[in-house]
């Protein structure tokens, strides 16, 4: 049995379906207000808690042979992208949990003091390799499933909001393919107890995203291009309001600041030693949204 986190995001879905077309049982840890109807069709069974509450992680580690960690946190880094995760972590190692896999961040080790999320997912990396299980840890750049709102509105108005230094890089992976690597990360011995960078095969610019868009959709991009200290001035007025939401600001900043791409020879081993060829962001998002 498969215990997958955060089973209706992007990464966590597209888990439980590759699980299911290949016949392993699946356990989906789902909030209750979440949209899991596609997953429970699919033949996963459905758990129900709060990933806050160590009594419901408690429950859904029950039996368990696999976890794979996909969960976000949205502003609250330290309940749900730490406390959750040592809690499964120390679930797994009750329950003698055979492999876990945790989808952590791109840039994690790289010591950002002002993003909440980096932190805690670089806290729970080193729990994981102090636990004893044998564990798989993969840090993502972008998803590429998170561009296709963007996407979609480019296609309506062409217009293009460039958020940070439009030259900065960043190798955005398709989801598909995360998807694929966290699931095959069980089995593949070349995978167990490593860290691996993931990332799409092409280093992009961020200011090549429009462009590749205009492409696919045949329009010329209009980019709107603010400078960071549009967001530096939103994000002190809220924190005078929400210190919390201030926190949270702090990882978008890191991400728009910074550079996240992977290294030519990173892809290259990612996807020897996982025996498949990355997509590009343009085939995905043409797979998606393309006439």
């Amino acid at each position: 049995m498969y215990l997958v986190t955060g089973a209706t995001g992007g990464i966590g879905r597209r888990v439980v379906r590759l699980l299911r077309e290949r016949e392993q049982p699946v356990r989906a840890f789902v909030r209750l207000t979440s949209r899991y109807g596609e997953l429970e069709q699919r033949g996963a069974e459905i758990f129900i808690g709060d990933l806050r509450q160590d009594k419901d992680i408690q429950k859904a580690c029950k039996g368990v042979q696999y976890i794979i960690s996909t969960h976000g946190s949205g502003i609250d880094a330290q309940s749900l992208d730490y406390r959750a995760n040592i809690e499964l972590i120390d679930q797994a190692k009750e329950q003698g949990v055979q492999h876990f896999v945790f989808i952590s961040v791109l840039g994690a080790d790289r010591g950002y003091e002002d993003a909440p999320v980096f932190k805690a997912k670089r806290a729970v990396e080193k729990y994981l390799e102090a636990s004893g299980l044998n564990y798989t840890i993969l840090r993502p750049s972008g998803l590429a499933s998170n561009l296709i709102p963007l996407a979609e509105q480019f296609r309506q108005t062409g217009i293009y909001l460039l958020n940070g230094d439009p030259k900065n890089r960043t190798s955005i992976v398709s989801t598909d393919d995360l998807a694929q690597i966290a699931v095959d990360s069980v089995t593949v011995e070349g995978a167990r107890n490593q860290i691996f960078p993931v990332g799409g095969p092409d280093i992009l610019k961020r200011e090549d995203i429009p462009r590749i868009f205009g492409r696919i959709f045949n329009r010329e991009p209009i980019i709107i291009n603010p400078p960071l200290l549009v967001l530096d001035g939103i994000r002190n007025a809220i924190g005078f309001v929400n210190p919390q939401a201030r926190k949270g600001l702090g990882t978008f900043r890191t991400l728009l600041a910074n550079e996240f791409f992977c290294t030519k020879s990173e892809i290259t081993n990612l996807e020897l030693i996982y025996n498949l060829k990355l997509e590009s962001l343009e085939s995905f998002v043409r797979r998606y949204l393309g006439d």
